[in-house]
């Protein structure tokens, strides 16, 4: 599993990478503020909601803390996904929320 620090993922979306950034937190979580542009898919729907991402687009996944995220990432890869972990999760992001 790659693995991608708060910081990495702020110049990625500054510099406009095409990347896409999934919040599998849950909805209350996300209620308190979310990476701008951020797709939000619970962790525990992601299995059937995985079909809504482009096998052909970069992923960045993100949690509270990076452990969900990290399943999330461990899913995607299994199904032929390009993804990476944001470590630290929201808890390690210190950029613009939405």
């Amino acid at each position: 599993m790659i693995q991608v620090s708060p910081e990495s993922v702020k110049d990625i979306l500054q510099n406009n990478h095409d990347v896409s950034i999934v919040d599998v937190r849950e909805v209350e979580e996300v209620k308190q503020g979310k990476i701008p542009s951020a797709i939000h898919i619970p962790l525990r729907l992601l299995a059937f909601r995985m079909h809504e991402l482009n096998k052909s687009k970069d992923y960045i996944m993100v949690c509270r803390s990076g452990a969900r995220s990290g399943q999330a990432t461990a899913l995607l890869e299994q199904h032929g996904y390009r993804v990476k972990n944001m470590s630290g999760g929201m808890l390690a992001w210190d950029g613009k929320v939405e």
